[in-house]
């Protein structure tokens, strides 16, 4: 059954300040019960940590995240990765994007894809499926093509994390596109894209003649919302995910605006709940 979950990068902070055992703890409060693990540095603490959540809070860990640069890279620590998500009886490991040199020009795109499949061809064998995540950027066109169709035809063992807020800044439709990867796509990212209401100071600075910070304000006009508070159609994009056979449906917002992850993440269940899919909980 597709599950509905929280994505852990929505609660850096929370687990910076708080530690894993204890924000788990508050997200389980909200009714979550499974996640994707990102942004939180894999220690062997914070390991141990995980394992507790999902042994006494009984959380489900869909992936966890990893990537093919860095200090410690798919490439160069792969044996931990195995380890990691064996420990947490994750199946999946996400890219959450793709390195900015990669994005260069058409033959860079290709190698990048070229060593997602390698990578994906060598976790296939312990059992563990490799996931892409989009961005707005993955709908670039590189000599007409969408950087994203580039990466699923160059790695066919990879599958795709399809981002509904990202598809739609990226000038697609969530659910069109959901339908162009069926069978490619085992976790979405549930999270709205909201059009802001400009604050007062924008017109009393436009009253005295001062356009600056109209011009700032509309530089930063869309916003990442809570589900059910922006404009995406999530039944429409709910219902298509769980058609298409996607295992984990994320909720995740990347930024605030001076609420609490918690918060924006009680709001995000309950209008899902109001939506009437409690029970994919």
């Amino acid at each position: 059954m597709t599950r509905i979950g929280v994505q852990c990068f929505t609660l850096r902070e929370e687990i910076a300040s708080r530690g894993v055992y204890d924000t788990f703890r508050a997200v389980h409060d909200i009714g979550y019960r499974t996640a994707e693990v990102s942004a939180v540095p894999m220690t062997e603490a914070n390991v141990a940590e995980l394992v507790r959540v999902r042994d006494e809070l009984g959380f489900e860990f869909a992936s966890i995240s990893g990537g093919l640069t860095g200090d410690e890279s798919l490439l160069n620590a792969f044996d931990k990765f195995i380890a990691d998500a064996k420990a947490l009886g994750a199946d999946m490991i996400r890219i959450g994007m793709l390195p900015a040199a990669a994005m260069r020009d058409p033959a860079t795109v290709a190698a990048f894809a070229d060593e997602c499949e390698e990578v994906a061809v060598r976790l296939a064998d312990h059992g563990i499926r490799l996931h892409y995540h989009n961005h707005h950027v993955d709908f670039a066109k590189y000599e007409g093509r969408y950087l994203l169709d580039v990466i699923a035809e160059r790695s066919p063992s990879v599958g795709l994390e399809i981002d509904a807020h990202w598809v739609q800044r990226g000038g697609l439709d969530p659910v069109r596109t959901l339908r162009k990867y069926a069978g490619r796509v085992a976790m979405v990212h549930l999270k709205d894209y909201r059009i802001a209401n400009l604050p007062d100071e924008v017109y009393t600075a436009l009253d005295a003649g001062d356009s600056g910070p109209w011009q700032e304000a509309m530089g930063a006009v869309v916003q990442f919302a809570e589900v059910g508070e922006g404009n995406l159609d999530f039944p429409s994009i709910i219902e298509t995910a769980i058609a298409i056979g996607a295992d984990h449906l994320l909720v995740e917002q990347d930024e605030c605006y001076g609420r609490t992850a918690l918060e924006c993440l009680t709001t995000s269940y309950l209008n899902l709940v109001a939506m009437g899919y409690g029970e994919l909980f």
